[in-house]
């Protein structure tokens, strides 16, 4: 799903609610982490709930390609994995790093209705794959 199929799903809900039953229902359809992604070093720090996020990356021709996975034990939170994946996964770094969450997040009326916490939980998400994102680049752009 493009970026803006994303938005266009959310400006098809007429309200909140709708939204919000939505960013859950996209969090059901999160493929299942397995518990051996689920350690410390893939844990994201900042978020209330718990939240873990693995990386692997391949490269095409020169260019890497990051891929997601991930869970949190909150529903909510699953559904916001949901669509940070849809956004990123799949992406070469530098798309990625190209990329304002915030913007979408805005453009799709999410931003306004998350709480302090969850806002601070995905901040603390964006900037875990753009961290991945440029590590990548880095190396990826180191002679072998």
């Amino acid at each position: 799903m493009a970026i803006a199929d994303l938005i266009d799903d959310f400006e098809l809900l007429e309200d909140w609610e709708e939204k919000y039953r939505y960013v859950i229902e996209l969090g059901k359809g999160l493929p299942e982490l397995a518990d051996a992604f689920k350690t410390e070093s893939n844990k994201v720090r900042g978020c209330a709930s718990q939240v873990w996020l693995h990386t692997s990356v391949t490269l095409e021709g020169q260019t890497p390609t990051l891929r997601f996975q991930g869970d949190s034990d909150a529903h909510i939170v699953r559904g916001l994995i949901a669509i940070l994946f849809e956004m990123y996964s799949g992406r070469s770094a530098g798309e990625i790093l190209e990329t304002d969450a915030v913007t979408v997040f805005r453009a799709i009326g999410l931003h306004e209705h998350l709480t302090p916490q969850r806002s601070n939980g995905f901040a603390s998400m964006v900037k875990r794959i753009q961290h991945d994102a440029q590590f990548a680049l880095n190396d990826a752009s180191v002679e072998r």
